[in-house]
């Protein structure tokens, strides 16, 4: 047989078509391959591929129009729908428009007799889908009873008089809206649109290919993150903005979450109390999915601040277990049927340790009586609520001297602040059904110092924390402390991306997924470019995160160590700075607040402590240079201030005023300093 020929045979295609070929020419063989993998994909492939792979601008072959020559297809929910469903969707109807300058009609309980349509819905609450499953027109089977999926498929003549439908069905509440949300950045919207000003991507025209897809089930249940150590950066922002830690402040924070595929949630809490604060905050929560929690140290659903505001007598249980108790129960009831995970135990008051006088004995009585107060509110098997307990700091000596809860409480273990897992499960340990968890740390105020002011998180040293972690069965949990949220847009979009499927994001691809994630943010010309400098300001940060900085830091006479590493902020910010420079006015916003500001802001400050340190140590030889230097110093200190300035004032005009507050030079001891102040 000639090597350009095939036998008879039945060929797998790409996008699952299956041909049949004889004796065909082998040139013309791979021709129609590539054809049929470039048009003609069809409906029944299960597809596994990025969001955006199914979005094209012009029409191929059995492709739905979202939007096409002016007109969009309908959006369709069901009455029965979920209530958050039915809100995303309009954010949905919002984002089209937002992209197209076409709006899309929104039918809720009824379908208009049209072209096309996008019918959105929750297997099992809307009566649309459930007749399409019935009559054999969608299968959900892949995805049906499934943990926060959905399904995306387009459908010919799916109901008289219409032509053709694109279906997102969800297998729950939180699966429907991923899938809208999805549907969203697909087209254009990043996640961080809002958070982070990214623009929109315009588009006149757009098609989805005609493939079944979904994401799959996540691999972590609850992935989330804890808003911590806000004030003065985060709280100035929201008091200026919203009044208070409200409704309206946490909508965005549940929006953003939940266009990240995360689904949990741990408030702020200094000075904050999500449920007291806002009666709102958690009906909202629940009505987008949001599962919410309290922090390691805060139980039952109660904020630290209640207790100041509610409480009498000492925090301490064997003293005041009657009160304790009432308190705790308060917290329960107000939980309401909300989807939460209540912390356990309990730590000192302030999130600092128990008294010597705690022992294994008492912490286990407390968490005896908090179940039965759990079992007694809500007249539920105490099994049924999600429940976690966290080995934070000493609490995990407890454990390693023996102290143990019920099998169904998830086990949160935790780093040591500063991205290290402190301790994962045995391999050979029998499992649990709660399962384990993470508490990890982006952000940290405590000793040797705190680290708040700029994002210094590698997403490779995540990476390697977060794998080993997994490998180790810990996927009940993955909760990481993200401070003001602002300025770790990168790490976050990371930590949740990696917990919903680990292992689609080997170490080696981590390069192509920061050039993917700077590519979805500012399009594809200095994709290249911009990975290059989120890797390495990062990697530069992690050297010495800002504020341990001081002038001695780094040698100035060993090979020049301190010049190097000023030499290295520089060359980087000169790179960032031609991008800006470069760049349409649209995108400068958020180039500065993701790329531009933390390199300029860093390379200004190390300069600045190496300035100071060639001052002292030239003022020990008599230089003449010395005062030059030290004016120098000045300069660099006052343009630190103006960098500040401008991020708060100027920046997206003046919309992130007070979220660069945070104070990062002189350092004395742990906590941060009331002021900024000159190095001597």
């Amino acid at each position: 047989m000639s090597p350009h020929q095939l036998p008879a045979s039945v060929v797998t295609i790409p996008y699952c078509v299956k041909i049949h070929i004889t004796r065909l020419n082998y040139y013309s063989f791979l021709l129609i391959i590539l054809t049929i993998s470039l048009f003609i994909p069809t409906g029944k492939c299960f597809a596994d591929s990025r969001l955006q792979d199914y979005i094209l601008t012009s029409k191929i072959i059995n492709s739905f129009p979202l939007t096409d020559n002016g007109k969009a297809a309908a959006l369709v929910i069901d009455t029965a729908d979920y209530p958050g469903v039915k809100k995303v969707a309009i954010q949905l109807q919002r984002d089209i428009f937002n992209i197209t300058n076409i709006k899309p009609t929104m039918q809720e309980g009824w379908i208009p007799r049209t072209d096309n349509i996008i019918i959105l819905g929750t297997i099992g609450h809307s009566q649309l889908i459930q007749r399409l499953i019935s009559e054999n027109k969608l299968d959900v089977s892949k995805v049906r009873g499934k943990w926060d999926t959905y399904i995306m498929q387009s459908i010919e003549n799916p109901i008289e008089g219409v032509a053709k439908a694109l279906i997102i069905a969800g297998s729950n509440k939180r699966g429907t809206i991923y899938g809208m949300y999805d549907l969203s950045a697909a087209i254009g919207v990043s996640p961080w649109y809002w958070w982070a000003d990214v623009p929109l991507k315009k588009k006149a025209n757009i098609f989805i290919k005609p493939i079944q897809y979904s994401p799959g089930e996540p691999k972590v249940k609850y992935r989330g993150i804890f808003i911590n150590d806000e004030a003065p950066a985060l709280s100035g922002w929201v008091h200026e903005n919203y009044g208070k830690f409200n409704a309206k402040f946490y909508e965005k924070v549940f929006e953003l979450i939940l266009r990240l595929k995360g689904n949990f949630l741990w408030p702020a809490m200094w000075g904050r109390a999500f449920y007291d604060d806002d009666p709102e905050n958690p009906r909202l929560a629940d009505e987008y999915g949001v599962v919410i929690g309290t922090s390691h140290h805060e139980p039952m659903m109660r904020a630290h601040v209640e207790w100041e505001r509610y409480g009498s007598g000492p925090w301490d249980y064997s003293k005041n277990e009657a009160k304790l108790k009432q308190f705790w129960t308060e917290g329960i009831k107000r939980m309401n049927d909300y989807e939460s995970i209540v912390t356990l135990a309990m730590r000192g008051d302030g999130d600092e340790p128990m008294s010597q006088e705690a022992n294994i004995s008492l912490l286990e009585k407390i968490v005896k009586d908090q179940r039965q107060i759990i079992t007694d509110v809500t007249e539920k098997p105490v099994e049924s609520i999600p429940q976690v307990w966290a080995l934070y700091k000493e609490v995990q000596e407890y454990y390693d001297n023996g102290m143990r809860v019920p099998d169904d409480v998830t086990l949160l273990l935790c780093d040591d602040n500063w991205g290290n897992i402190r301790k994962l499960p045995k391999l050979d340990d029998k499992s649990r059904t709660g399962g384990y968890g993470i508490y990890y740390h982006f952000d940290y105020v405590g000793g040797p110092r705190n680290y708040k002011w700029l994002n210094t998180n590698q997403i490779s040293r995540v990476w390697e924390q977060m794998h080993l972690a997994y490998s180790y069965g810990v996927d009940r949990i993955w909760i990481v402390n993200v401070g003001d949220i602002k300025p770790m847009e990168f790490p976050i979009s990371f930590f949740l991306d990696y917990a919903w499927d680990p292992d689609k994001i080997p170490a080696e691809e981590l390069p192509d997924y920061t050039r993917q994630w700077a590519k979805d943010q500012f399009g594809k010309q200095y994709a290249e470019k911009i990975a290059h400098i989120l890797t390495e300001y990062t990697r530069y940060n992690s050297r010495r995160k800002p504020e341990l900085l001081e002038p001695g830091t780094y040698s100035l006479t060993n090979y020049e160590e301190a010049d190097r590493v000023v030499k290295d902020y520089n060359g980087l910010y000169t790179t960032a700075k031609s991008i800006y420079d470069s760049l349409e006015p649209d995108y400068k916003s958020a180039f500065y607040e993701l790329v531009l500001h933390p390199v300029e802001a860093c390379s200004n400050l190390n300069d600045l402590y190496l300035t100071t340190a060639k001052n002292r140590y030239y003022a020990e030889q008599g230089r003449v240079s010395t005062n030059t230097l030290a004016e120098r110093a000045k300069d660099l200190f006052n343009k630190d201030q103006q960098i500040t300035d401008y991020y708060n004032y100027k920046l997206a005009g003046g919309k992130w005023n007070h979220m660069m507050d945070q104070t990062h030079i002189g350092y004395t001891y742990w906590q941060q300093p009331d002021s900024n102040s000159m190095p001597e």
